[in-house]
């Protein structure tokens, strides 16, 4: 019997490409039995502020997150914040530049897809693209279907809207770890060996990278991910111990978007709380509720 409760900080609402409202996933997380959890929405917290209304007394440990896109010249990052003040002038600044790259290349792809191959779409459903609270290429992949321009939102994205790249227009992830650092939040690199695309990044390549992450700020690494086989968890498990970086764990749940289900983390494999995680739970400013 394992001492480690379900524990899941990494998962998306409607706010950005999830399907659950955060009143549902709050739903789920109850009825998974899941001890300690973190909505982390791309670019976004609103479903975090949600959350935390909608939380009694008895309800699992609640943890404010948000997962922030970013891109340098050696290629992409996803850093994840934990427990900064929302109301924070650094980390909302963070928030509303992703917030305003994400509109703009909604924009642009739409013109790509008109332009590169005649795909076109009701007025209507470009409005309602505009009125989603981060819009991004899920949400355009999901109308490219119903109108039968492409078989599945998989295909849609890798065949044509990836066909549009954009050199610019991401948060630089220095910048998302000063927002993070400057809230009094905790910034940590999301599933580390995945790059861009089906890029895998191990050995030399990943200590550089993190290497250079750290020197901004980065304090913890998402050691414990769905995506990860149990060789990869382990490698990334040894460079968190290396550098004595904290440790999540996180299942990138997305609803019915993906096949992944709440606390599909590997953690449960574990024997005990791992210590670097135990550290992040200790040192991490949750909402009021008892202490893990």
């Amino acid at each position: 019997m394992t001492d480690v409760p379900l524990i899941d900080l990494h998962m998306h609402t409607t706010v950005s490409d999830g399907t659950d409202t955060p009143e549902e996933i709050l739903a789920r997380v109850k009825r998974a039995g899941i001890g300690v959890f973190s909505v982390t929405d791309h670019d976004a917290f609103k479903s975090g502020v949600v959350i935390r209304e909608l939380l009694g007394k008895d309800d699992p440990c609640f943890i404010l997150g948000a997962e922030f896109s970013c891109k340098d010249e050696e290629g992409q990052y996803h850093i994840l914040g934990y427990g900064f003040d929302p109301d924070s002038d650094p980390v909302r600044s963070v928030v509303e530049t992703g917030h305003r790259y994400r509109m703009e290349k909604v924009g642009e792809r739409l013109d790509y897809l008109k332009r590169a191959y005649g795909f076109t779409f009701p007025a209507e459903e470009i409005d309602g693209l505009y009125a989603l609270d981060n819009p991004g290429k899920p949400h355009i992949a999901s109308l490219m279907v119903e109108h039968g321009y492409a078989s599945t939102i998989e295909e849609a994205i890798k065949r044509y809207i990836n066909g549009i790249r954009f050199t610019e227009k991401y948060v630089r992830p220095e910048n998302a770890i000063a927002g993070i650092l400057g809230s009094g939040g905790i910034p940590v690199l999301a599933h580390p060996a995945y790059g861009s695309g089906d890029q895998i990044i191990l050995g030399e390549e990943m200590e550089r990278r993190l290497q250079k992450l750290i020197s901004f700020g980065l304090r913890g690494l998402e050691a414990y991910y769905s995506g990860f086989t149990a060789r990869l968890r382990s490698g990334m498990l040894r460079l968190a111990e290396q550098y004595g970086l904290y440790v999540t764990a996180g299942s990138d749940y997305h609803g019915s978007n993906k096949l992944i289900e709440l606390a599909d983390t590997g953690l449960e494999s574990a024997d005990a709380l791992p210590e670097g995680l135990a550290r992040f739970l200790k040192d991490v400013r949750k909402e009021d509720h008892d202490q893990i």
